[in-house]
């Protein structure tokens, strides 16, 4: 995942203590019902795609953004899947963030599946019979858009 300029300039004086950082997911459909999904750059895995919103930006709009500039397909968000608060992760050079995940079923409306920038090895629509091997993460999302229920959330403890 390519680190955004906004995080790179907070991190030049913040080190790498943990970010509290907007994350989104989009679980793309085709009209087939064939699921998009892009083989990282960074673990060699497939998965929904995602990333950060910038400062200023809707979280939708961070969405179809990310599924352009990674797949080079135009999308548009049909709702909200799930709202969740993920583990901190710390990276290789020791940045630590954990990230308010949004994830959105969103449906394409043009372009051609392709690799469109570094994040990604490959690109392409699954059926969702014949999924690749993916992470729980992937996995959790892609079921929670395919079934017509209220936006998931982790309920409130007592």
């Amino acid at each position: 995942m390519s680190t955004p300029e906004f995080i790179r300039r907070i991190r030049a004086t913040a080190g790498h203590q943990l970010l509290f950082l907007p994350g989104v997911t989009a679980v793309v459909f085709d009209g087939e019902g064939r699921v998009l999904l892009g083989r990282r750059a960074d673990t060699g895995g497939w998965s929904v795609i995602g990333g950060i919103a910038e400062p200023g930006e809707q979280p939708a709009e961070t969405a179809v953004r990310e599924v352009y500039e990674e797949t080079a397909v135009r999308c548009v968000v049909e709702r909200v899947v799930l709202v969740q608060c993920l583990q901190p992760v710390t990276y290789a050079n020791g940045d630590e963030c954990q990230y308010m995940d949004i994830t959105f079923r969103c449906r394409a409306v043009g372009g051609e599946a392709r690799v469109n920038d570094a994040e990604s090895l490959d690109v392409a629509w699954f059926a969702v019979d014949a999924l690749p091997p993916l992470e729980p993460f992937a996995l959790d999302r892609i079921r929670q858009a395919l079934k017509d229920e209220p936006t998931w959330f982790e309920p409130a403890g007592p």
